[in-house]
């Protein structure tokens, strides 16, 4: 249940750089919100005002708190106190016959009956029956894991005592991707609307990612710290277009690291001499959450531009600064420099973690997100739920 908050509103300031993980873990304690108008008639002296839906028993749906809260303020979540989350997994997690559950639960299957219509392709078929390389795309995957996402929403509703796991939900985010899924089951998106982002998004990366030779690595078994020296000596012998730097901070021992692919070589060379106990390199289409995506900017600020986005009836952990936006401006914003910003995942677990999160469950493919969770914090209470 939300609490009334109180003021003054917290102001995140969108031009300043996404933040190091140190920063992150550090970053002050957030200002209260500001109050609740009184009434429709308190609004209309002041900014207008928009419903804070509740927690609702559809994907968007949404039902009205009685309580408005200002447009422009974003600190409505700053104190928020998480129970029980919900995770979404990003791209990687995709595999060969998810969605397979889905066709025996009516609501589930019908997300994927509305996927065709958007995506003009069968991709129920596509998630079960492949071909691997096909649904790896980045134009597939990422679609595809949205849908089967939130398809594990609806089987999980479809189980006895489901529909109680998802109201006691008082927090949600994803792994990059799945900050979407996150949203649109937060309510601050439709289902559709969602995927027509995601679908416009994935199109975007790839194209970003065909026009630079650049490339993704896992680095295993080194502190955040060490892999930044790790960059810092790759760089040093390339040139600045071919620059690497951390992109996923993942859990204490992984970390993504992003670039060109002759600063991705340099990495998997000097690697050892820094200790790392191995690299592998992603199969990803580039160099996600660099620089290298800036092309993709600027087509998915357009779509957002276009797309209407509503205070989330949850809290919605960012990717970027590992903090619960609640103003729409503020959130579109975010997600546009989502894809050219470091992952900031580590910090958004310990955060959840620091504020006495109970449980939390993995709505998706794959059990990536319980993996990480589990290196966060040993004693991790996750449940996974496939579709």
């Amino acid at each position: 249940m939300l609490r009334r908050p109180r003021p003054p509103p917290l102001r995140l300031r969108l031009g300043s750089p996404a933040p190091t993980m140190a920063s992150t873990l550090a970053f002050l304690r957030p200002s209260a919100p500001s109050p609740l108008a009184a009434s429709r008639g308190a609004a209309r002296g002041g900014p207008s005002a928009v419903r804070v839906p509740c927690r609702s028993r559809g994907v968007s749906a949404g039902v009205s708190l009685g309580s408005e809260v200002a447009v422009g303020s974003d600190a409505l979540f700053a104190d928020y106190k998480p129970t029980t989350a919900f995770l979404f997994p990003g791209q990687g997690a995709q595999t060969v016959g998810m969605g397979a559950e889905a066709v025996n639960v009516p609501a589930a299957a019908k997300l994927f009956d509305k996927a065709n219509d958007i995506l003009g392709y069968d991709l129920l078929d596509l998630c079960t029956n492949g071909p691997k390389g096909k649904l790896d795309s980045t134009v597939i995957s990422q679609p595809a894991i949205y849908v089967t996402s939130l398809a594990a929403v609806e089987v999980l509703r479809a189980r006895e005592g489901g529909q109680n796991v998802i109201d006691s939900v008082d927090v949600t985010c994803g792994l990059s991707l799945g900050e979407y899924t996150a949203l649109a089951f937060a309510g601050a998106f439709s289902f559709e609307d969602g995927l027509k982002l995601v679908k416009l998004r994935g199109e975007a990366m790839q194209d970003a990612s065909d026009a630079a030779n650049s490339a993704m690595v896992s680095v295993i078994g080194l502190d955040s710290e060490k892999v930044q020296e790790l960059c810092d000596a790759a760089n040093e012998e390339v040139d600045e277009k071919e620059r690497v730097q951390i992109a996923n901070f993942l859990c204490p021992g992984n970390y993504a690291v992003s670039g060109g692919v002759k600063g991705i070589e340099a990495v998997e060379a000097k690697a050892k001499s820094f200790k790392a106990r191995m690299t592998v390199r992603l199969a990803v289409a580039g160099a996600f959450h660099t620089s290298f995506m800036q092309p993709a900017v600027s087509r998915l600020e357009s779509a957002l531009a276009e797309t209407e986005i509503k205070t989330p009836r949850i809290p919605v952990i960012s990717n970027v600064d590992a903090t619960p936006h609640s103003d729409p401006d503020t959130i579109k914003k975010i997600l546009g420099r989502q894809i050219t910003s470091p992952v900031q995942w580590e910090s958004t677990v310990k955060t959840l973690m620091g504020k006495g999160l109970e449980k939390s469950y993995e709505l998706g493919p794959g059990k990536v997100i319980a993996g990480i969770l589990k290196r966060i914090n040993k004693g991790a209470s996750i449940e996974n739920v496939g579709a």
